[in-house]
């Protein structure tokens, strides 16, 4: 295989579920090629560097292999390799949103109806 289209990459290396959520990210400017902004028809070379978002996380890898047909997933990881940058970024980004959501206490339970009261009586003193 010699030249494979940027969404197709995308797909077959599992990054989106399908092609379509892989050409709305890349026409929205959210998908990097080699540092710019690139086209769903990019042709995608071995030695490139994609950035991708995956949800919290934004992934920085290099291309390894070409593929345009979706196999599993240690398959397609053999597609890519992270960066060591983009590892440790992810590392330390989603401890910091690990200790971020500790810190944030759920209430024990819902509100009772004098409760209620009391926080309705609150938000209507805020409102004048």
């Amino acid at each position: 295989m010699e030249t494979v289209r940027l969404d197709k990459w995308l797909w077959a290396a599992r990054f989106f579920k399908t092609r379509a959520l892989a050409k709305k990210a890349i026409d929205g400017g959210k998908v990097q090629y080699n540092g710019a902004k690139a086209k769903t028809s990019k042709a995608v070379e071995r030695g490139a560097r994609i950035k991708v978002p995956q949800g919290w996380d934004v992934w920085e890898v290099e291309v390894v292999a070409l593929s345009d047909q979706r196999r599993g997933a240690p398959e397609a990881r053999e597609l890519y390799r992270e960066t060591p940058e983009s590892q440790a970024r992810r590392e330390r980004e989603a401890e910091r949103r690990r200790l971020a959501n500790q810190a944030f206490q759920q209430p024990p339970r819902r509100p009772d109806k004098k409760q209620r009261r009391e926080l309705q009586r609150i938000q209507r003193q805020g409102e004048d």
